[in-house]
């Protein structure tokens, strides 16, 4: 029983769990600012449903990379970021039980949900069946989002979703401030996964995941990355210049930009190039939620 309580926990890839903590930081941030209050409760709620929700998404994407091959032809992918989890491959979990697994986290996630549209209102369930469905339809046929290269985009809309969701739960509207925060951390995190796409580039075409980087190639690959995030960049000045942010803050979308330029031909490298992208790319993530959370408090 212990043994499977632990496999069933590392299913989930918990050290990418975290990274659901940004959106709801960002969002109850600037939710926060927009109130001129914080709600400690709708705060500790939302973080366990978005990471209820993100660990859900991770086991169903196993699943789905099992049904369509791509985690089995993958026999160089780079640990632990692409290739998933392996547990479905290496005999620890059936795909039943990874199914049947995913399917609880996210019904644990919907029970939060319904807890707070309960305190809040029915909105919340609106945006969090929609993050629901992106992170079943990501993966599983019939509509298998990443395979049909809407991947990148369904992934941006998910963690874009909660930022919104979150300020609406402090704040009880929306902003445009809102919607930005929300689009530029969408973008950092679709950038994660185009650049976590490259290594799995060979293994995906060979089972037809027709991903945005197969889709392009290895040559096109830096381009996509690099036009997300100078997308990224232009909604932080926006931002900036919307909410009358001190001038301090027009600075990380530059050094972060600067970041994405040293990061993206090294994409087009080997294994251990291909490896700091993928971390300088995390980097940015965490370093430009941090941003975007002082940018909201200061």
């Amino acid at each position: 029983m212990r043994q499977l309580a632990r496999s069933l926990f590392l299913a989930t890839r918990p050290m990418f769990v975290p990274a659901s903590a940004l959106p709801v930081a960002v969002g109850t941030a600037w939710g926060a600012r927009q109130a001129g209050t914080l709600n400690l409760w709708i705060l500790g709620l939302a973080l366990i449903g978005m990471a209820l929700m993100h660990a859900g998404a991770n086991v169903i994407n196993d699943v789905g990379d099992e049904l369509n091959g791509a985690d089995r032809a993958n026999e160089d992918r780079i640990a632990p970021f692409t290739g998933g989890s392996r547990f479905i491959q290496n005999g620890e979990l059936s795909l039943r039980a990874m199914a049947a697994w995913g399917g609880a986290l996210l019904l644990a996630a919907a029970g939060i949900g319904l807890v707070l549209a309960d305190i809040k209102g029915q909105t919340v369930l609106v945006l969090g069946a929609v993050g629901g469905a992106l992170a079943l339809a990501y993966s599983l046929p019939p509509l298998s989002l990443a395979s049909r290269g809407l991947g990148e985009a369904a992934v941006a809309l998910g963690f874009g979703l909660p930022v919104a969701a979150c300020f609406w739960l402090q704040s009880g509207t929306f902003t445009l401030s809102a919607g930005l925060a929300a689009a530029i951390l969408g973008c950092w995190t679709a950038a994660i996964l185009i650049v976590n796409e490259v290594p799995d580039l060979t293994a995906d075409a060979a089972v037809g995941k027709r991903t945005l980087v197969v889709r392009l190639g290895l040559s096109g690959a830096p381009s996509l990355y690099l036009g997300v995030q100078v997308m990224a960049a232009a909604m932080q000045i926006v931002l900036g210049f919307l909410s009358a942010l001190p001038p301090w803050a027009t600075v990380p979308p530059l050094l972060l930009m600067l970041a994405a330029l040293a990061a993206a031909p090294l994409m087009m490298r080997g294994r251990s190039a291909q490896l700091a992208a993928i971390r300088i790319t995390l980097a940015i993530h965490f370093i430009g939620g941090l941003w975007l959370v002082a940018a909201a408090l200061g």
